[in-house]
Order: structure tokens, then C-alpha cells, then sequence
């Protein structure tokens, strides 16, 4: 059976060879078999030659995008950009927001407390992480709201309706951020290396 198979492949490859005019090469999976039989190697070899190019054609015939990719910047050190780092950082960026939403409203807030936009892709990662930017999110641990704070009644400092308004827990988190962080990249890089900011 084996032996037919081979002999079956091999006329096949044979066949190709000659209508293709493609000489056998270690990239030409054809050519790489029928110098394989002229070479006197094993029908099984060959089968194992043919079942790898099935697999190649089938894992790229499978591949497809999910998601646009971000553009990154490098950030130069003493720019703002780390944290106080130091030492340059990636600095996910892109498109502003739309203003109706809770990132629209914190992308136009970060001017005001001395944030450029380059700040904006780890501010977005961070409350993404956290919350999904989810002013109702709460965790077990009793953190509460988009930038999740422990508890979330310290938000009140930033308006009494914290519990809800998107816009007072971003003030209060931008707030937190700037006096523990010195900027949302700062935070973010102490969220990827610790699990929390």
C-alpha cells in the first residue's frame, strides 16, 4: 500500500516537475521528493515530506488578522513617558477616542493634569486591565469602579455621585496616578510588573 502511494506521489511529482520546468530544490517540496526517490530513499520518508507540506499549507491557509495592530513610539528617557524609569519604554498609541465615551472624556482630561497624549495608549491598557473601563466594576477585593480604587469610597473625594459618573473617577484616577505614579505610563509599567498599580 505504502509502496503504491509512493509510486502515485512520485508520478504526480514527476509530472509536475516536467510541466513546471521547477528544478528540485530544498524550497520546491515536489522537487525535494522526486530526488528523494531518485536517490533510493524510502516511501515513508516521502510520505512524511508530504503530510509536513500539508500541515504548512494547512496552518497558513488558517491564519487570519484579529486586530489591528497599535503603533508604538519609543519614548526617550527624561520625556515623561517611564515613569521615572529612566530607561525608554514602548508607548502603545493611536487614535483618539470617541468624546461620548469613558475614554473619550479621560483622553481630553489628561491635558489638565499635565499628561500629554503620548500618555494615552498606557492610560487605555491600564483601565482596560482594571476595569474594561467599566464604571460599575467591582472586584472582591472591594475595588470599585474604572480605575478601580481600594476602596472605591475614596472616589468621594472627587464628587459624591462616584459611584456612577464616569467623569469623577477618572478625575480621582488621573489624580491617584499623577501623586503615586507621576504618569499613567508610570502606572502601567508598575502594573505589568507587580499585577496592580
Amino acid at each position: 500500500m505504502v509502496t503504491a502511494a509512493a509510486a502515485t506521489v512520485a508520478v504526480t511529482a514527476i509530472a509536475l516537475l516536467v510541466i513546471t520546468g521547477r528544478p528540485g530544490t530544498a524550497t520546491d517540496p515536489l522537487g525535494a521528493a522526486v530526488a528523494q526517490i531518485s536517490a533510493g530513499k524510502s516511501g515513508l520518508a516521502l510520505m512524511q515530506e508530504r503530510e509536513k507540506v500539508i500541515q504548512q499549507t494547512a496552518a497558513t491557509e488558517a491564519f487570519s488578522v484579529t486586530s489591528t495592530p497599535r503603533i508604538s513610539t519609543v519614548s526617550s528617557p527624561g520625556s515623561g513617558n517611564t515613569g521615572g524609569g529612566g530607561g525608554s519604554t514602548l508607548v502603545p498609541s493611536g487614535p483618539p477616542p470617541s468624546p461620548a465615551t469613558a475614554q473619550g472624556i479621560a483622553y481630553k482630561l489628561l491635558a489638565s493634569y499635565g499628561f500629554g497624549t503620548d500618555q494615552w495608549g498606557c492610560l487605555d491598557d491600564l483601565w482596560q486591565q482594571e476595569s474594561g473601563w467599566n464604571v460599575y466594576a467591582e472586584n472582591p477585593s472591594g475595588a470599585y469602579g474604572i480605575p478601580q480604587a481600594l476602596p472605591g469610597s475614596k472616589m468621594a473625594s472627587a464628587g459624591p455621585d462616584w459611584q456612577s459618573n464616569a467623569t469623577t473617577q477618572i478625575k480621582w484616577g488621573l489624580g491617584y496616578i499623577k501623586e503615586l505614579y507621576a504618569t499613567p505610563c508610570g502606572a502601567w509599567a508598575h502594573e505589568e510588573a507587580d499585577g496592580w498599580y
